[in-house]
Parts: C-alpha cells; structure tokens; sequence
C-alpha cells in the first residue's frame, strides 16, 4: 500500500494551453513534485457552454488525471471552477475517489484580493454569470468591492498566439473600470496571466494585478502544509507529463513557449463514450 501511495502526482487540468502558464509557475515553486497535466483543447473555450455541460468535461478531466495516479489535481480553469468544481468535491470524488481532492482557482485568487478595496474582475461570460467569485468575496474578502466584467473574445485569439489581434477588445474591454477607481484587476482567466503585460500597459499605474501565475504556487505550497495526509502520498521524482485532447503544430509551439521550455505533448480521449 505504501509503495504505491508514494507514486502519486499533482494533476493540473485546464480547458485549453493557458493553464500551462500556471503550471510552470508551481512547478517552479515546487519542483521536487511529479505533474501531470491535461488541456482540454479540442473543446475549449468553456466560456460559452452550459453549465451541465462543464460539468461533464470537468468530470472527465478528473476521471483521466486520476486513472494517471494523481492524489491531488488543480483545476487551472476558472469556468470549470466557477460552474461545476463544488459538485465534482461534494458529490462526485469522495464517493468515487476517497483520500483525493480536487482544488479549483476562485478561492485562492478571491484570498489574494481581500487586502485590496476596490477590485476589478475579467473573466469568461460562464465565470462571471456564475456568480461564484460575488459569493466568494462576500465569505473571504468582504471589505473589498468587485466590479466584475465578462470578456469572451480574448481567450481565442490568446489561445491562437494572435496578440496584436486581442489588443483593441482588450482596450475596450478595459474602459470599463476608467471610473470605477480599482486599485487591483483580477484576472480570472488562466489565459489571462499570459499577457499580463498587455493588460498592465492599458491600466493606470498603481493598480495591482492579481494573476494565477503569481498567486497559485504559494496558496498550494500552503495547501499541501495543511494538509500531510495529501502531501505524504505525493512522490518527489520531478517528472512531467503533458497530454491535451487536439494537437495543432501551432499549439506545440505554444506550450513550449507558455510552460518555459521545450516539452513533449501526448494526445488524450477523455470523452469515451
């Protein structure tokens, strides 16, 4: 029993590429931990779907990262942590998966803006529909505001490498906040962290960006702490698995650019019917 508890990994799972961004940041942070990550690309983006719908592809995201011997898995995606992560952990991996978790973005991205009053939110049209970060700040930041606001049109160009494209509905996005005075931007896409600079060169100086590149890595250092009977199942050989579900040669050539360095992609069928 003991043997096998020691091969475990941290899983990290995304709707597409961007959650490869997150990933290289607590593998970073973290590097003695052994990954295995999974992008959802042939069905991203979320955004847009129903929420039944998220859940299925939630539910098979965690059905796939668990059969690869995962204790612990990170849902990068904020739709899919917004929309169907409090079922997957209520109902769906105790009963299936007992001694496991699943974490998801909205609590620790929402415990990082409790220090700030007035925080702006973008994020996909299911996220912010959701509600789940309104409710969120009203249990963990509540002397902070939040503005929120839903772009549906940046996380395909980000998703396409196709920057100089997303920069006018990212500029007309962010006339939004001109007068709401935030003093941080939450940006609750895992895309969004991958341009961060685009979004600081249209924000007023002073004002903080809250992304899950730089928040994730401690809040699972801490995670991990709290919990030893997680921690002690998770072996510590540094590997790294990569698998999405549709392979482009462009896509290759942003997944080594976003994780930081030159990795080997497999293809993945979560959706077996």
């Amino acid at each position: 029993m003991g043997g096998k508890y020691r091969r475990m990994k941290i899983g990290v799972f995304d709707s597409g590429l961007g959650g490869l961004f997150t990933l290289g940041a607590i593998a970073k942070a973290l590097p003695e931990y052994d990954y295995v990550y999974l992008g959802d690309t042939k069905r991203l983006p979320y955004g847009s779907r129903s929420q039944e719908t998220i859940y299925q592809f939630l539910k098979e995201g965690v059905n796939f990262l668990f059969a690869k011997d995962c204790a612990l898995i990170i849902v990068a995606c904020n739709t899919a942590s917004a929309e169907a992560l409090r079922k997957i952990q209520q109902s769906y991996v105790p009963k299936k998966y007992p001694g496991r978790n699943v974490l998801g973005m909205i609590v620790p991205m929402t415990e990082a803006s409790a220090s700030f009053a007035r925080v702006g939110l973008v994020a996909t049209s299911a996220t912010v529909s959701s509600g789940a970060y309104d409710r969120e700040f009203k249990k963990r930041a509540k002397k902070s505001k939040i503005f929120s606001l839903a772009t549906p049109l940046l996380v395909p160009f980000i998703e396409q490498g196709e920057i100089a494209l997303m920069r006018p509905a990212l500029k007309e996005y962010l006339e939004y906040f001109k007068n709401k005075r935030i003093d941080a931007l939450l940006l609750g896409c895992t895309h969004y962290g991958i341009v961060k600079k685009e979004f600081q060169k249209l924000l007023p100086k002073g004002v903080a960006i809250l992304s899950q590149d730089t928040v994730v890595p401690k809040k699972t250092k801490e995670y991990l702490a709290r919990h030893p009977e997680i921690a002690s199942q998770l072996s510590k050989k540094g590997t790294r698995a990569f698998y999405v579900t549709d392979i482009t040669p462009e896509l290759t050539k942003l997944a080594n650019k976003w994780f930081g360095k030159s990795i080997k992609i497999k293809r993945a069928t979560i959706d077996k019917k």
